[in-house]
């Protein structure tokens, strides 16, 4: 799954961040965080899920969450990158199964995006 959002606005802290509320959210939906990496403007994630799950109900509700508690630990992007909106990511996403390739061929892809180039912003 790929989440984009509309600005330069992830750099390694708030990288890491996400990568603590996905893990913690995708326990609540008995799924797993695979792998994950991202650059300045979009994250990749690897996840394990339930056949389930209805996937963009659980896609909306990473978002949401992440959202939410990026926004409020990170004052000063919304004012930086959104004008002070409500949102972090853009609507879209993009999702596909791993079906024809391993989860090592995948973990590798996500493992070799760059990491992202931001200064750090204060909390």
């Amino acid at each position: 799954m790929c989440h984009q959002i509309p600005a330069i606005a992830i750099n390694d802290e708030i990288l890491a961040r996400l990568k603590e509320i996905f893990v913690s959210t995708l326990t609540k939906w008995d799924s797993t965080l695979l792998d994950f990496n991202g650059e300045s403007d979009y994250v990749h994630l690897i996840i394990d899920d339930k056949p389930d799950i209805a996937l963009s109900k659980l896609i909306a509700n990473l978002k949401t969450v992440s959202s939410r508690l990026i926004r409020k630990e990170f004052l000063d992007l919304a004012a930086k990158y959104f004008d002070n909106k409500p949102y972090f990511w853009t609507g879209a996403y993009f999702v596909a199964s791993c079906g024809g390739v391993t989860i090592e061929q995948l973990k590798k892809y996500v493992e070799n995006q760059n990491s992202p180039k931001v200064e750090t912003l204060p909390r």
